[in-house]
């Protein structure tokens, strides 16, 4: 009698540490707010007109956009090399009031002319602006190219939104910085498109379009190119880590004129646990390739005390993690220059939105085109629930 009682013991102790350890398991993934898109849906489309004059300036280069949920505007940051205008981004309004984006329901409404330390505006040709991200102080981010043919750095300054004024620069690791005998650093418009700050403003990333020169090949037809991931600590304002960043190889499609173009023009972060969308846009010779990827850090190498990928065995170094989320040419749209994206307003049903936004590069032939959708971002948590509850 006393065994058969010991033997009913053991079950009533598995049955009390059962609930303890299903609420730690709840807890420890509500506390890592790792996310995942688990759907995104095309909601419409608008273009502005070509020619555009906006406060005497032509509106276009759109090569990235960070959105400002206090005010609810955009800031689109133009890569004119000073050709058109100095240096500047556009303030715009994006109505999604009805659940889509409608033509016409995008409209600029400010620009800001950006000045260095001294408070003068940015000579023609010293910047080559690409990436812009909002931080928590008033200020934005800006991401610069720079030029690797007339050796002028690349840059990532902080701009104070109401002076317009530069405010710190962020110091750039020497092996991304280009030199007379070409063999090290960035190539010529092929290197900080992308810039994104961490939701809790803690951590910035940018990544090069392609490859640096001494970590392998630029992009090609059917090869793609090892990017480099750069991250920066905004609590000290020094690079920290960096990762290996593959692009996929992309086939040119009836490519007649022989041009050929493909890389990584942006970064968006989803939370603080290095979970990210990323855009990768190519041009095949009969208009533009556009993807969607989620991409992790989670397991991936940091290779910043590797100078050059060429030099090891890069076989060994384990790259970020990449999943697609969505091949733009399925949608029923004719694809422009995309090559920005961000997190915009919430939708009246209280889902998010995604804003992506073209480059037309000044081209009559091209448009500047704002594509927007809606996703569903879900953490650990939400998508342990909805698998154990009923619908």
């Amino acid at each position: 009698m006393q065994l058969i009682k010991k033997i009913f013991v053991f079950p009533r102790i598995i049955y009390f540490f059962i609930p303890i350890v299903i609420i730690i398991c709840l807890f420890i993934n509500f506390l890592s707010n790792a996310v995942e898109v688990s759907s995104i849906k095309f909601i419409g489309e608008a273009t502005l007109p070509k020619g555009l004059i906006f406060q005497k300036t032509e509106v276009g280069g759109l090569s990235g956009i960070t959105y400002d949920p206090k005010n609810n505007l955009y800031y689109a940051i133009s890569d004119d090399r000073g050709q058109k205008a100095a240096a500047r981004f556009y303030t715009m309004k994006i109505d999604l009031g009805k659940g889509s984006l409608q033509k016409g329901g995008v409209i600029p409404v400010g620009i800001t002319t950006l000045l260095n330390e001294n408070g003068q505006k940015f000579r023609p040709g010293e910047t080559d602006t690409e990436g812009i991200a909002l931080n928590n102080k008033a200020s934005v981010f800006i991401s610069s190219e720079g030029d690797a043919t007339k050796l002028i750095n690349p840059f990532i300054k902080e701009f104070s939104l109401s002076s317009e004024r530069e405010i710190k620069t962020l110091p750039i690791p020497n092996k991304f910085l280009p030199d007379k005998s070409s063999k090290k650093g960035i190539r010529n418009n092929l290197a900080f498109e992308s810039l994104t700050i961490t939701p809790d403003k803690k951590h910035l990333f940018t990544a090069t379009e392609n490859a640096l020169i001494q970590d392998g090949v630029a992009a090609k037809p059917n090869i793609g190119s090892p990017c480099r991931i750069l991250e920066y600590n905004l609590l000290n304002n020094q690079p920290e880590k960096e990762f290996l960043y593959q692009t996929e190889p992309v086939a040119p499609f009836l490519n007649l004129i022989g041009k050929f173009a493909s890389g990584l023009p942006d970064l968006l972060a989803l939370d603080n646990q290095g979970h990210f969308l990323s855009l990768e846009r190519s041009f095949t010779g009969l208009g533009f390739a556009i993807s969607l990827f989620q991409v992790s850090l989670e397991g991936a190498d940091d290779i910043h005390q590797i100078d050059s990928l060429l030099a090891v065995n890069s076989k060994n170094i384990k790259p970020v993690k990449k999943k697609l989320l969505l091949d733009l040419s399925t949608l029923d749209v004719l694809l422009d220059n995309i090559e920005g994206l961000t997190l915009g307003a919430k939708l009246p049903d209280g889902q998010q939105s995604l804003i992506l936004v073209s480059d037309n590069n000044f081209n009559s032939l091209q448009r500047t085109q704002i594509l927007a959708f809606k996703i569903k971002i879900e953490t650990p948590l939400i998508r342990l629930l909805r698998g154990l509850l009923p619908n």
